[in-house]
């Protein structure tokens, strides 16, 4: 995006790999819930999120250890206009589909155009913004863009390719299990049971294990995923060896009962991690679509009477920080006190609309620890006496005397997550607020939520060093009403995308940055979520003969590093 890549053009492989990993063994991972569809580049149905990452070859791949540069996968060459108003791949000679076919121009063109028009809501965006695209030669392509937009051509590089003959007379944008994906990619779904587990094979004929960006990953022969109906039920598969790596996010788990004894034996290893990631925003979303949550005063009560300290004592012993805001833990993240420099001079135009504490400054609320949490409830009063809610005979009611109350919505299976809601509800009724709570299986609230049909639910939202388009669909003012898009929170903002533009069209690095951290006042001081605590470490448990290389990247720990750059070995 900026600069050069680390990387030279004659480069063997990546910095992060084990060019010598030997190939061979399994890795077999637990996941909670369920899957009724194999096709992960569409919005329909519920799909093991892995396969988006396993089933889609595309013309570059992403580097771990760089914010914004690609290396060629599928492309043998790549290149742009002045402006980057165009970009043009050419294929790699020899690129072939996991059933030997090879894989042509016209497989590309029909998957950009598929994807753009049917496809997941993540690559609709990009091919609004794409004025032509051409056959330039036997092997290569050419992308023209209709807005200015430097992310582009390097987007350009990031959509799978997929097998056209496969979907001749097929309705692309229906689930199915009957149609797996035919990639080129080094696996291949080799089987699968709903609901039950899916087994991934590595492709002892995969055209490109001798291209630099894959040697030395992808080594472990079968990539199995077991699903198990809640937390507990995975967690006993992991100690009794059905599974064999566990990624630990309770800590109160990991320090109390990861002492079973294969542990004990050496058989299991306990890894912890350090990785350079943003923190992203974990929590609890409101929906702004709904009139308990269209105030931000409403939205703050909500955040004050939310007891962080406390919970976290419960869940984890205090020993998790909290996310502060979206790009915290990072360069990106904003800053404390009011905006300054560029940052400001991005925010001052829209200074009227924003919310309070985004051009002044703004703070998550801390409490003193205790049950009670005095000043958080008697913040959140006052939020919600200035909203027009006042507490009536023990009950939140406004002026027509309508009780202020809403619906929790949480996936099935998350024992950690009910925990911490039991702890919210409590809280909640010290303001005369009684919420219900509901718990949908992975297919239902899938379905609720990509239909945006809830009024406060969890929420995970990755963000990364190099934001970029993927930024309109998390909270862009087209995505809020989008059915299956990630803007939960139905945030409509001109600044907001007034600052998505630019972060898009910045020629240097500093405005860039400047755009990001204002971005990140606009949202955390929006109130859209309420944040818990993040991960700056990683905690891994897994078999002995699991292996990974000593050098870890920025993005160490991300899709992609585990398994692509892991190995078995006895």
């Amino acid at each position: 995006m900026y600069g050069d890549p680390a990387m030279p053009p004659d480069f063997v492989s990546l910095p992060y790999v084990n060019p010598q990993a030997p190939t061979g063994g399994r890795i077999v991972t637990a996941e909670v819930g369920s899957f009724d569809s194999l096709n992960p580049f569409i919005r329909k149905g519920s799909v093991p999120w892995q396969l988006r990452f396993f089933l889609g070859e595309s013309f570059m791949g992403r580097s771990l250890d760089e914010p914004f540069t690609l290396y060629g996968v599928l492309a043998e060459s790549v290149e742009t206009g002045p402006n980057r108003e165009w970009v043009e791949f050419t294929l790699r000679e020899g690129a072939a589909f996991s059933d030997g076919s090879p894989v042509t121009i016209e497989d590309v063109m029909w998957s950009y155009e598929t994807l753009g028009t049917v496809g997941h809501p993540r690559y609709l965006g990009f091919w609004e913004k794409v004025a032509s695209m051409e056959q330039t030669g036997e092997r290569s392509v050419r992308f023209t863009f209709n807005v200015e937009d430097r992310e582009l051509a390097l987007l350009a590089g990031l959509r799978p390719i997929l097998k056209k003959a496969q979907w001749e007379g097929v309705d692309f944008a229906e689930s199915t299990t009957e149609i797996v994906p035919i990639t080129s990619a080094p696996y291949i779904l080799d089987d699968f049971e709903p609901g039950r587990f899916v087994s991934l094979r590595r492709n002892p004929d995969y055209w490109g294990k001798d291209v630099p960006f894959r040697v030395g990953t992808n080594n472990i022969d079968e990539v199995r995923l077991e699903f198990f109906g809640d937390e507990t039920a995975a967690f006993e598969a992991f100690k009794v060896g059905e599974v064999n790596s566990n990624r630990e996010f309770n800590v109160a788990r990991w320090e109390s009962q990861y002492n079973f004894p294969a542990v004990e034996a050496g058989d299991v290893v306990l890894s912890v991690l350090p990785h350079e990631r943003p923190s992203g925003m974990t929590g609890f979303v409101m929906n702004t679509r709904r009139d308990q949550f269209a105030d931000w005063r409403v939205r703050d009560a909500m955040i004050q009477i939310f007891n962080f300290e406390f919970v976290n004592e419960a869940m984890t012993g205090s020993a998790q920080p909290r996310i502060t805001s979206y790009w915290s833990n990072s360069p990106l993240g904003m800053s404390n006190g009011p905006a300054e420099g560029r940052v400001q001079e991005f925010l001052a135009p829209f200074a009227a609309d924003l919310i309070p504490g985004a051009l002044e400054g703004y703070s998550l609320p801390v409490s003193d620890g205790t049950e009670r949490n005095r000043a958080g409830t008697a913040a959140a009063l006052a939020q919600m006496e200035a909203a027009g809610w006042t507490v009536q005979d023990g009950v939140m009611k406004n002026s027509a005397g309508e009780a202020f109350t809403f619906d929790i919505l949480l996936p099935q299976g998350s024992s950690e997550n009910q925990s911490i809601i039991d702890m919210y509800v409590e809280s909640l009724a010290r303001i005369g607020v009684s919420p219900t709570v509901s718990v949908a299986d992975s297919a239902q609230f899938k379905e609720r939520t990509d239909a945006y049909d809830f009024d406060m639910t969890y929420y995970r939202l990755g963000v990364s060093l190099s934001p970029g388009n993927e930024q309109y669909n998390y909270y862009g003012s087209e995505s809020a009403d989008r059915p299956g898009g990630r803007n939960l929170m139905g945030v409509k903002s001109p600044a907001i995308d007034a600052m998505i533009g630019r972060l898009l069209t910045s020629e240097s690095q500093d405005d860039f940055v400047a755009a990001v951290k204002a971005l990140d006042r606009i949202l955390t001081s929006g109130r859209y979520v309420i944040p818990i605590y993040q991960w700056n470490i990683s905690r891994l448990a897994h078999a002995k003969e699991l292996k990974y290389p000593d050098y870890m990247p920025i993005f160490g720990d991300w899709p992609g590093w585990q398994p692509d750059v892991w190995w078995y070995e006895e």
